[in-house]
């Protein structure tokens, strides 16, 4: 800051000398060091707060960061989380959807006992005569076809 060497020291310690003298000299250069003195030490003291201040403000700053850092992370796993949701369900509905396929009876071909008889059936003393026939599904078909086969029936002769 001030650029003071040592020749200029000396020609201030003896304008001094002159102008106050032997005997005020020692009480002046008292005063003149305990200024100084508080001058410095107020110096450091602004230093040093200035220094605590920009310390304070690089935590905050670090602790942002962290903050920021912190809220990125959590973003990015409720993100990942929905995403495993959304994932899990879908694979719930799937494997709903596969177990109602499961259950359900798929529409496939009729098995060849039901198709319909390409050779005419041989008729037997009670059965019906050269007649082609279809074989229907269990249940009320059966039922009507058992109460219709007297009827359809022709005696030997």
């Amino acid at each position: 800051m001030f650029d003071i060497g040592f020749s200029e020291l000396l020609v201030i310690a003896v304008v001094a000398l002159v102008v106050l003298g032997p005997e005020r000299l020692p009480k002046a250069a008292r005063f003149a060091g305990l200024w100084v003195r508080r001058a410095r030490n107020q110096w450091d003291s602004v230093k040093q707060e200035l220094e605590r201040e920009l310390q304070a403000e690089d935590i905050k700053r670090q602790m942002q960061d962290v903050r920021q850092g912190m809220q990125d992370t959590e973003n990015q796993l409720r993100a990942s989380g929905e995403a495993v949701r959304r994932e899990a369900e879908q694979m719930q509905q799937h494997s709903d959807t596969l177990a109602q396929q499961v259950r359900a009876p798929a529409p496939a071909e009729q098995p060849p006992h039901l198709v319909e008889a390409t050779e005419p059936v041989v008729a037997s003393a009670e059965g019906a005569a050269n007649a082609p026939t279809t074989v229907e599904p269990a249940g009320d078909a059966v039922a009507d076809a058992a109460a219709e086969a007297p009827a359809r029936t022709e005696r030997p002769s």
